[in-house]
């Protein structure tokens, strides 16, 4: 232990030793194994080895001399020169700190580092470093700089730091050749600081291919002819460090020299009408190269797509509902064949206890991308986000509505980021707080500001550091029956950060009105649950448990029961897995029939709104068991793109929104709706 006397000068020990353990690659975010120096095996100046203690490993430990000056200096080796973490494990059993400066091969690379009091001598912990080394052999030093000298020193350990560049972002790509069913997309070379090792490539959102890091192209095959194709391209490093998305091109493949469409279908056919499904069989097409699908559709608006076969069970249907259904047949050139007779059938008599979709009607026009609405304690009014203006407007029951303010610091990502959800404080009527997520310079923030009932004022950042990129930045904010603020965040295009449980990505939030971590969560952080795409949607049922639905890349979207802990697979798992350690969801969809956004429960009814799908989904929950019973869908086409679905203060009620406006939309500025939905 110390002494409150200085001790006679030690007789120094220089010691050289080998790597115990070699030095291996990094994973995401973390440092590779690390190599273990016994500070006792090192050089000493003005130190002892003792063994007076316990809880120490090796043989022993040094006991600094208390005098200015004392030091133990490690012989270590490293493979290749670069940055590399030093962690010191040591005990402080007084009340005072015992700083050291650290230094490599003679000059200082840390200095007066702070080596506080632990609980008594037998207590050790550990402090983490940045230190820059040479190829081969270092000295590394670790020296007392004040007259108490420095702490009991157990041992080093050394490992190559983590890589937390990210690479640059990718140069403007553009496709330079282009036919029927593929392309060449080209860019501009990325830079890191250690090295690109692959790039991304994504559509939409959506990832759909990748290249090794030595490369500027990729081609593309089996597009669809006469087709315009968004394009972005994301660089990322060896330890999965992504860049910033590309900025965008738009190529459109050629018009295929295949213009023979197929022939008509034969006899389209119904049978085995239920109250949410319908059995369909009908005569098979022919082409002059091959059939590849069969669309079965209402009007115009596809239901369901077949590609193998010619008969079906049509699900997720409407009860007590009309329905006019055709087929057609479709090439590989898109070519589409004439349509076949029409069946026409009504779905049998709802049997539910939850209440259904009863009657719809616009409410609010004139709107520009409406992302977030978020109902004010008091249950008269709402208030409802457009997430490219980042106008924050005033809604009454009747619709009226009276722009209350902008969120400062907001910018767009020309994709899915700029000002997304709102929340408003449970009490809201002493404290006037709200809260909103939005995308700022630096990445997604949650802030919050005061709304006195007409206007915004005193913006406040509580939470920064949620990373972004063009797509999947989450954005959703709820406030759950124990009264924290619950924050649905995106991977941001890196897959990996879902399962980073120290990341902000990819992640349920939970935390207080103050932007602390919530006290209980379960890895003492913000995290409250992880392993997620782009978590759009969350709700809380009659029992107080969160549902969240979340956007899948290319196979599968999800509507998840959320629980403390949990990880739901992204990006190991899409949808339901066998993986251990996974959690499945309790629904899943076609990414082409759902690609949900927000969420809302009416008399125990989760109701989702999808975006590609251009639907409204109703999942009844299994009374208060952890299970879903048949999802059906409610304005199929009808509306277009749906994005937020809110429950009414009072009644039983949804407001329902569209972003039409949007760049997957494509409508003029102000095509936007607020509906209302009564639920009987």
């Amino acid at each position: 232990m110390k002494r409150d006397r200085v001790l006679a000068r030690a007789v120094p020990l220089a010691l050289s030793f080998a790597l115990a353990v070699p030095l291996v690659g990094l994973g995401q975010g973390t440092a590779s194994a690390a190599t273990d120096y016994q500070a006792e095996d090192a050089a000493i100046s003005q130190g002892t080895v003792a063994t007076n203690h316990t809880g120490y490993t090796g043989t022993g430990f040094v006991d600094y001399t208390n005098i200015k000056g004392s030091y133990v200096e490690f012989t270590v080796s490293a493979t290749a020169a670069g940055t590399s973490a030093l962690t010191l494990r040591f005990a402080n059993g007084t009340a005072v700190d015992r700083p050291m400066d650290i230094s490599v091969n003679g000059a200082v690379v840390q200095s007066a580092v702070s080596f506080p009091a632990t609980a008594d001598w037998n207590t050790w912990t550990t402090k983490t470093l940045n230190v820059p080394l040479t190829a081969g052999s270092n000295k590394v030093r670790a020296t007392a700089t004040t007259a108490d000298g420095g702490p009991n020193l157990d041992r080093v350990s050394l490992a190559a730091a983590a890589d937390t560049q990210a690479p640059t972002r990718p140069g403007q790509p553009s496709c330079p050749d282009i036919g029927e069913d593929g392309l060449t997309l080209a860019w501009g070379a990325s830079t890191d600081n250690v090295a690109v090792a692959a790039y991304d490539l994504y559509e939409h959102g959506n990832k759909i291919g990748e290249a090794p890091g030595s490369s500027t192209s990729k081609a593309l095959t089996g597009l669809t002819p006469n087709t315009t194709y968004n394009l972005t391209v994301i660089a990322r490093d060896a330890a999965g460090n992504t860049s910033a998305a590309s900025p965008v091109v738009d190529c459109t493949t050629e018009t295929s020299s295949d213009t023979t469409a197929p022939t008509e279908p034969g006899t389209l056919s119904a049978t085995d009408i239920t109250a949410n499904s319908v059995g369909l069989g009908w005569g098979a097409s022919t082409d002059d190269r091959a059939v590849v699908a069969y669309d079965v559709r209402s009007d115009t608006t596809v239901y369901k797509t077949v590609t193998g076969g010619t008969t079906t069970t049509l699900t997720g249907l409407a009860c007590n509902s009309p329905y006019s259904l055709n087929v057609v047949a479709r090439d590989a050139a898109g070519n589409v064949s004439a349509a076949s007779n029409t069946v026409t059938f009504t779905t049998k008599a709802c049997a539910t206890d939850g209440g259904v979709p009863s009657s719809v009607a616009s409410l609010s026009t004139g709107w520009t991308i409406p992302w977030g609405t978020y109902w004010m304690p008091d249950g008269k009014t709402a208030l409802v986000t457009e997430r490219d203006d980042f106008r924050v407007w005033k809604v009454t029951k009747d619709g009226a509505r009276t722009q209350v303010g902008t969120v400062p610091e907001a910018v767009t990502t020309n994709g899915e980021g700029g000002l997304l959800g709102v929340a408003a404080d449970p009490k809201w009527e002493t404290n006037h707080y709200v809260y909103f997520m939005h995308t700022a310079s630096e990445g997604n923030r949650v802030v919050r500001m005061t709304y006195d009932g007409t206007k915004l004022t005193d913006y406040k950042i509580l939470l920064q550091g949620i990373k972004k990129n063009r797509y999947h930045n989450g954005g959703r904010l709820a406030f759950g029956p124990d009264g924290y603020l619950y924050v649905s965040t995106g991977e941001a295009q890196t897959p990996d950060l879902a399962q980073d449980k120290n990341s902000l990505n990819g992640k349920i939030l939970r935390m207080t009105t103050d932007g602390k971590a919530a006290p209980g969560n379960p890895f003492g952080n913000y995290v409250y649950s992880l392993g997620h795409r782009n978590p759009q949607g969350l709700a809380f049922d009659r029992n107080g448990r969160l549902w969240e639905a979340e956007f899948g890349n290319s196979s599968k979207d999800e509507l998840n029961l959320i629980k403390p802990g949990a990880n739901y697979g992204w990006p190991t798992c899409e949808g339901t897995c066998g993986v251990s350690g996974m959690t499945n969801p309790k629904a899943t969809w076609n990414v082409n029939e759902a690609s949900p956004s927000g969420i809302a429960i009416v008399r125990n009814v989760v109701y989702m709104a999808s975006l590609r799908g251009e639907r409204l989904w109703r999942i009844p929950i299994n009374g208060d068991n952890e299970s879903v019973g048949t999802p059906t869908a409610y304005y199929v086409g009808t509306y277009g793109r749906l994005r937020t679905v809110t429950k009414v203060p009072g009644a039983d009620q949804l407001w329902l929104s569209t972003t039409n406006c949007d760049n997957n939309g494509g409508a003029a500025d102000g095509a936007d709706k607020i509906f209302r939905v009564n639920i009987s």
